[in-house]
């Protein structure tokens, strides 16, 4: 069923061929930076679950939806039927660490985010606080998860804390939050909504919610990936993705695995990684490592043993809790690798986008100049002319394979469909260079 989620049954995407991938993807235009397509007015959220363990039979646990808002009904079939699954899917990647639990009396509040893939290229973004609920003796954790297309993931990580602190009192106060905020228009980058919330005993709050200004980066967050590997194995894990390599991230914590694989996807800006995405691979589906395609997945620490005992083929294998490969892939290209530099600054997500964009601009930011238009308005991209006009031999070794990738060939798609060039923040960033340039040449 082409509706069908990757996380309900994750071969049914990995195992699909290159060319159905294309076929999804290729609605991008040049620039945009994912497939979370949205536009400010449309809700925050599609719904807030909250999931919990409960005993099975067999004296198993398994993660079950409790509380879901809205409730949403008068659903056409179609429509009723991929709802469903898409709350099957959800509970498995609140608990992706299967039934390795028993009830506790303390536990840390852990944030982390998973991605639903829809084999039509469209995306939807599980946020997630898992958190110990008040009460008296050992229990559960229970995982709130508000499902949204919307890649913002400062955002969302506040209104979880505002879920969190309401949830301390009762969940019967968390609705109304919620509703306030289904109510509230996403807003533009840089501006603010104000959202109304009662909590008993404290009166009423007024809780300011701001979309970044720069939207590029409102998906991302780079000091976690900066923390944990050195900037030399930051630019390997960047040179493999770009080549589009299997990549298999290892951590004991959930939150530091979304954080390290949304960092790194972040960094192909203004392509998009066009496989298997999943930071956060549940234990029963660790066969996805075994794909022959290319994929970007993370997994557990104590999941280990169990990834090293299947059959896979080449693979990136980072440790982000030692710093360290276990297994690397290569050769790569020496171009890709040592060409971009780091700025330590608190302004960490804008510097180091910054870097990778550059190096985009000086590689492969000439493609407009090698779209020829037909009198129908239709493009036609000169791979050869595009490869022929890098003067570096380094840079156009690097150039000659990144052209046959994936992410490169959608973008070059949508980009031969019109020839109005689309004005994004990887365009502006392209004309400022070449016009540098131009001004350079006419100085000399």
């Amino acid at each position: 069923n082409d509706s069908c989620f990757l996380c309900e049954h994750s071969v049914l995407r990995v195992r699909r061929a290159t060319s159905d991938e294309s076929k999804s993807e290729s609605a991008r235009r040049p620039g945009e930076r994912s497939p979370f397509c949205y536009s400010p007015g449309q809700f925050f959220f599609e719904y807030l679950v909250v999931v919990s363990l409960k005993k099975k039979l067999g004296g198993d646990y398994e993660p079950k939806i409790i509380y879901q808002f809205p409730k949403r009904e008068n659903l056409l079939r179609g429509q009723k039927e991929e709802e469903e699954r898409l709350l099957q899917a959800i509970p498995l990647f609140c608990f992706p660490d299967g039934n390795h639990w028993a009830p506790l009396t303390e536990y840390t509040s852990e944030t982390f985010s998973f991605v639903l893939t829809n084999v039509d290229g469209s995306r939807k973004i599980g946020y997630c606080r898992r958190l110990l609920p008040v009460g008296r003796g050992p229990r559960f954790p229970e995982v709130f998860c508000i499902i949204s297309c919307l890649g913002c993931f400062g955002l969302f990580s506040k209104i979880l804390d505002e879920v969190e602190k309401r949830r301390q009192i009762s969940m019967a106060v968390i609705y109304p939050f919620m509703q306030g905020l289904r109510e509230c228009p996403f807003p533009a980058p840089g501006k603010t909504v104000t959202i109304k919330s009662f909590i008993p005993d404290s009166g009423t709050e007024l809780i300011e919610l701001t979309r970044p200004l720069d939207s590029w980066l409102e998906h991302v967050e780079f000091r976690a990936l900066l923390q944990r590997l050195s900037p030399e194995n930051i630019l390997w894990l960047f040179a493999s993705a770009v080549l589009e390599r299997r990549i298999i991230f290892v951590a004991e914590e959930l939150s530091v695995l979304s954080q390290c694989i949304h960092a790194v996807a972040a960094l192909l800006y203004p392509f998009s990684w066009a496989h298997t995405y999943i930071p956060v691979v549940p234990e029963c589906l660790i066969d996805t490592v075994c794909c022959p395609t290319p994929f970007m997945v993370g997994v557990q620490k104590r999941c280990l043993e169990q990834v090293l005992d299947q059959p896979m083929e080449e693979v990136l294998l980072v440790d982000l809790c030692e710093g360290t490969f276990l297994r690397s892939v290569g050769p790569l290209c020496p171009n890709c690798k040592s060409s971009i530099p780091f700025s330590a600054s608190e302004q960490v997500n804008t510097h180091v986008s910054e870097a990778f964009i550059q190096f985009f601009v000086k590689t492969v930011g000439h493609y407009t100049s090698h779209l020829k238009w037909n009198k129908s308005g239709q493009g036609s991209f000169q791979e050869k002319a595009f490869c022929k006009d890098v003067t570096s031999k380094s840079c156009r070794k690097f150039v000659k394979r990144f052209v046959r990738t994936q992410m490169f060939s959608l973008f070059i798609q949508e980009a031969e469909r019109s020839r109005i060039t689309q004005e994004g923040y990887f365009q502006r960033k392209v004309t400022e260079y070449q016009e540098q340039k131009k001004k350079q040449r006419r100085n000399s």
